[in-house]
């Protein structure tokens, strides 16, 4: 493909990734934005996502021939300088590395667990509206191989800007689903023969003693107030252990031993 040249920040061409930071908020219509060169080649080689295009600071073009080697032959690749790069992104792009990536329709919950294996190990979140923790439970998820993570109405969206760089691209490569109903989820899964842990600080059982089940999924809620008590009442709680007087573990650290702990089971 032969790069396009861009001199002027407004060129239409690149609309798409004028004002990253403030656009990220306000969403962009089946559209996400992949920043990165590792989050690059795993948006151009996971085949979960298509790229629409790619935008590059002219000194970092050289560096990703092999990448973009696995895009389309179609596929635009804009290039410019830094100080055209800054003026379209609206900060210093000191990575230099951009990509707009289509979201598609969005995976059904239902479609992807018959899609999973018989001996899936899944994470379910309820109520992660922070992006780092959303990126690095996604990061944790491909590191532990778990097969999907799911989320309910209340999470954010892995797939900002933000969240898919701290994931390090594992939010374009693990599959995801959201669902509307908590309790008709847990019900599905019980439907499906999953065990079902519900991490808390006041979980009944210390995770080293839980004995995990061929499917197994791992519930984890949002920091400070954790899984709704709805969901604690229905399911077996699983604890942590950690030195006295110490409440609990970030989310995301939570969920790096959860997954740590129970795919060493997996045969």
């Amino acid at each position: 493909m032969e790069p396009i040249r861009i001199d002027d920040p407004r060129d239409p061409r690149v609309a798409a990734y004028l004002d990253i930071r403030e656009r990220d908020l306000a969403g962009r219509q089946g559209r996400f934005v992949a920043e990165g060169k590792v989050v690059l080649d795993l948006l151009l080689s996971a085949g979960r996502f298509s790229a629409e295009s790619v935008l590059v600071l002219e000194n970092r073009l050289a560096g990703l021939e092999d990448i973009l080697r696995k895009a389309p032959g179609d596929l635009p690749v804009y290039v410019a300088s830094g100080a055209v790069m800054d003026a379209i992104a609206g900060f210093h792009m000191h990575r230099g590395i951009l990509a707009i990536g289509r979201k598609g329709t969005p995976q059904r919950a239902e479609a992807l667990l018959d899609a999973l294996p018989a001996q899936a190990l899944v994470l379910v979140l309820v109520g992660i509206a922070n992006h780092d923790n959303m990126g690095s439970i996604f990061r944790n998820a491909a590191a532990f191989g778990a097969d999907a993570v799911f989320m309910d109405a209340t999470c954010c969206d892995p797939l900002y800007r933000k969240a898919i760089r701290v994931s390090v691209g594992a939010a374009l490569k693990i599959p995801f689903a959201s669902f509307t109903d908590a309790a008709g989820f847990t019900a599905e899964l019980d439907r499906r023969f999953y065990g079902q842990f519900a991490l808390s600080p006041r979980g009944h059982t210390d995770i080293r003693d839980a004995q995990r089940s061929q499917r197994l999924a791992l519930y984890l809620g949002t920091e400070g107030e954790g899984l709704p008590e709805s969901l604690l009442a229905r399911l077996q709680t699983v604890r942590i252990g950690m030195a006295q007087n110490f409440d609990s573990l970030n989310v995301a650290a939570a969920s790096a031993i959860a997954l740590h702990h129970f795919c060493a089971g997996r045969t």
